[in-house]
């Protein structure tokens, strides 16, 4: 999106440069239409003077300067000229204003008779001077115009600045807006052109708070009233189990089915309980590395039954963080590799600082995931094809919390292909303490 501020400060100084040049234009050709007549006005005048000249007296090579040159005739006879005048007529023994071309250069004439004394007197003025002398007196009005465009440049956008002061003022109380502040904007102190853009920021403030408590209620509601009839489901089942053959099919898939069940609201709970403002009031220094270390260990059960080789690498290593989000941004990747290892396989997890990052390698020798499916697998409820076809249990909210975590602490997510034969390798990169 373009500046507000180099739109305006542009577009008027566009359309005053326009105008300046087409007044100066305009001014251009009006004044040098105003000095060829001031001039003509000089060469009637000059034409008076000569005529009553006495050419008896006037000296050899007499000159009127560069400029101006006269000739003045009776009966066909020359009386006097100057030195640089033709021998013959300049023009046309005619009444007014001509052009003639002598002395190597062109000339503006007038011709004057004067009935009587029956003289003609012609004078002339050299065209080429007389049109510069002109446009320098044009040029000197004009040109304080053109070199007052700068000056004009600031101006506008001095004025424009002052004008979207307002706009800026208010950009600055949003931005320093802390990330849970959702009460209204003041709109008395502000600007009238304003108070519908504030009205409206304040009505969607209202909208948003309403709706940020409608889902703290809902992870209340669900803590409760889902958490509690699952346990009872599962107290149900372990009761059961006593009275049945627990190696039953359908014993199995029901066992499973709850233990899904289970894993959804957890999951679900998990996402909805990680919103901007507890990140920020929970963030503290975390040593990512210990932390990974101790899931590691905590999650070591499932790696276990599987038979597979966990190897963790690293040194200390601070982020600022909030502790619940990574552990449960460490402990779905874990359980993503585990899932998704076959038995014996082998997950290599790493922690280590690359330039001003602090990076968190998770990697496994598993199915992996094709390349077409890497954008979407973050997705909510996505899943694999090769989910279904290799049977892994899961409900398709894992790594969309992962993802949900990453940019809580404005992290770098990848996917790659794992280092092994085969698997998937997830890294991300947290800034340093």
């Amino acid at each position: 999106m373009g500046s507000i501020r180099f739109f305006l400060i542009t577009g008027v100084l566009a359309i005053l440069t326009l105008f300046n040049f087409l007044a100066a234009l305009r001014g251009y050709q009006s004044s040098m239409a105003e000095a060829e007549i001031l001039f003509d006005n000089e060469l009637l005048d000059l034409s008076r003077l000569v005529a009553n000249l006495d050419f008896s007296q006037l000296p050899e090579g007499f000159r009127l300067g560069n400029n101006l040159a006269f000739q003045v005739w009776q009966h066909g006879e020359l009386l006097g000229s100057t030195d640089h005048a033709p021998e013959a007529a300049m023009v046309a023994f005619n009444q007014g204003f001509d052009y003639a071309n002598f002395d190597g250069f062109r000339w503006r004439t007038y011709v004057r008779f004067q009935e009587q004394t029956e003289l003609w007197v012609m004078v002339a003025e050299r065209t080429d001077l007389r049109f510069i002398l002109a446009e320098n007196v044009v040029l000197e009005s004009i040109i304080p115009i053109l070199l007052g465009i700068p000056l004009i440049g600031l101006l506008i956008w001095f004025i424009v600045s002052q004008g979207l002061r307002p706009l800026e003022l208010l950009s600055t109380e949003l931005r320093n807006k802390h990330i849970n502040d959702l009460t209204p904007i003041d709109s008395q102190t502000s600007k009238k052109e304003l108070h519908q853009v504030i009205h409206s920021l304040n009505a969607l403030f209202h909208r948003l708070e309403q709706s940020l408590e409608r889902e703290k209620r809902f992870s209340a509601d669900a803590a409760h009233e889902l958490r509690t009839p699952i346990s009872a489901l599962k107290i149900q089942l372990h009761n059961l189990q006593q009275e049945i053959d627990s190696e039953a099919e359908s014993f199995q898939e029901l066992q499973a089915g709850v233990d899904r069940m289970q894993h959804l609201i957890e999951q679900l709970l998990s996402l909805y309980r990680m919103t901007p403002d507890q990140f920020t009031a929970n963030s503290e220094a975390i040593d990512l590395y210990a932390l990974t270390k101790e899931l590691v260990a905590r999650e070591y059960s499932q790696f276990e039954d599987k038979q597979q080789q966990v190897q963790v690498e690293g040194t200390e290593s601070f982020i600022v963080g909030e502790k619940f989000a990574l552990e449960t941004l460490i402990s779905n990747l874990l359980s993503n590799a585990s899932k998704y290892t076959p038995e014996k396989g082998n997950i290599d997890v790493s922690v280590s600082p690359q330039n001003n990052e602090i990076c968190l390698l998770v990697e496994d020798d598993g199915m992996g995931i094709p390349e077409a499916e890497r954008e979407r697998i973050f997705e909510r409820f996505y899943r694999s094809n090769l989910d279904s076809s290799a049977q892994v249990p899961g409900c398709g909210l894992g790594l969309t919390i992962v993802k949900h975590v990453v940019d809580l602490h404005q992290a770098k997510l990848s996917l790659d292909a794992s280092g092994f034969s085969s698997g998937s390798r997830f890294t991300i990169c947290f800034k340093k303490r």
